[in-house]
């Protein structure tokens, strides 16, 4: 049973299984226990229903019963774990709730838009991804220098911070595995390593079929 929530009238997740944004929506939704009416979408191939939605059609969007839309993936984060933060994500074991969302800001920013040029360097002929890869990895240089402290971005513990970056670095990591494996990041490859192999990762990243209208509902998470 939904916690709070009539099972009629549960919110409505829209979600693409690869999406780094969606994946770490699922991550914080899943962790806060807040069940949802699962949709996954395919991007090449959106739903009409999802794209009425949000004018950005763009995923995660969750859409709660009284018709209000969360379309920001860190939003959806901060929605789910306002209601119920059991592992505590959003209290920092070293610093505050604002440091973490200023490092989640860059890794949005700058870095994102790096990491895209670096990963669809097929949309710009005229450049070889090597100048858009050097220049995400001035962050990941940044982020292996913090890890060296400690495990985990803000201290001993995962926090909002690694579950909000992780899927991004994953996302760069698989673009050219070779090559960044050969890279001397030892503590930020450790920290991806353990992301990868958590039973958090491993709990959103079921593949479900492209929903369309009529079909039964899909709970997520299943169970509570």
């Amino acid at each position: 049973m939904a916690r709070g929530y009539m099972v009629d009238a549960l919110p409505i997740l829209y979600s693409f299984r690869r999406c780094p944004y969606a994946m770490r929506a699922r991550l914080a939704i899943a962790a806060a226990g807040v069940q949802c009416e699962l949709r996954e979408v395919l991007l090449r191939d959106k739903a009409p229903e999802f794209l009425e939605t949000s004018p950005k059609a763009t995923v995660p969007v969750v859409v709660m019963p009284d018709g209000q839309v969360i379309d920001q993936s860190l939003d959806v984060m901060l929605w789910a774990l306002a209601q119920n933060d059991p592992a505590e994500w959003l209290i920092a074991p070293q610093g505050k709730l604002a440091d973490m969302l200023d490092l989640i800001a860059q890794a949005d920013g700058d870095f994102k838009t790096n990491l895209d040029h670096y990963k669809y360097v097929s949309r710009d002929p005229d450049s070889d991804g090597t100048t858009a890869r050097d220049a995400a990895s001035v962050f990941l240089h940044a982020l292996n220098s913090r890890l060296s402290q400690h495990s985990f971005l803000f201290g001993d513990r995962t926090a909002l911070s690694d579950m909000a970056i992780a899927p991004f670095v994953r996302q760069l990591a698989a673009v050219d595995q070779v090559w960044f494996d050969s890279q001397p990041w030892i503590h930020l490859k450790r920290w991806l390593a353990m992301f990868l192999a958590s039973s958090e990762f491993a709990a959103v990243m079921t593949k479900y079929k492209k929903w369309q209208a009529g079909d039964p509902v899909t709970l997520f998470p299943e169970s509570l």
